[in-house]
């Protein structure tokens, strides 16, 4: 009777981890164009970039992204709500707003949190921010006691 009780304990067991496993093969999958984005140069008087990450859900099951977040508020990712279905395109627009931040170059991660077999999914953007304000002129002062203290 024992016996019997932990085969059946045993055979349970496997049963689960394998249904498990099927489930696992079953969930949608993001499939990026590319997971990494530089736009390069720009000037801090044009601030705010977008870029569109395109990916297509290879999986058999319908894929939902749950939440994106960035790295910093400067960083502001967009996606859709609704079920990408196997086989169809979905997007995740990702805008980045320089003003008011020190220019130079910078670098942001935005995590993808969704129901699918690799999660999170995490995408980057990076690019230089310069400066193009004209630089100011200096005023020269003269300070006549000065010049004169050393030229007698």
């Amino acid at each position: 009777m024992k016996r019997d009780i932990v085969l059946l304990l045993l055979l349970s067991v496997v049963s689960i981890s394998l249904a498990q496993e099927v489930k696992q093969k079953d969930k949608g999958e993001m499939k990026f164009e590319t997971t990494r984005h530089d736009f390069g140069t720009f000037a801090q008087d044009t601030a705010i970039v977008t870029y569109d990450f395109v990916f297509t859900n290879t999986g058999k099951s319908p894929l939902i992204i749950h939440t994106a977040s960035a790295s910093c508020g400067c960083t502001v990712p967009e996606y859709t709500l609704e079920p990408i279905m196997p086989g169809c395109k979905g997007k995740i627009k990702v805008t980045y707003n320089g003003k008011g931040k020190r220019p130079g170059v910078f670098r942001k991660s935005i995590t993808i949190h969704n129901n699918g077999k690799q999660s999170p999914v995490r995408l980057y953007i990076e690019g230089e921010m310069i400066d193009n304000t004209p630089p100011q002129p200096v005023e020269l002062i003269q300070d006549e006691t000065l010049y004169q203290e050393i030229y007698p």
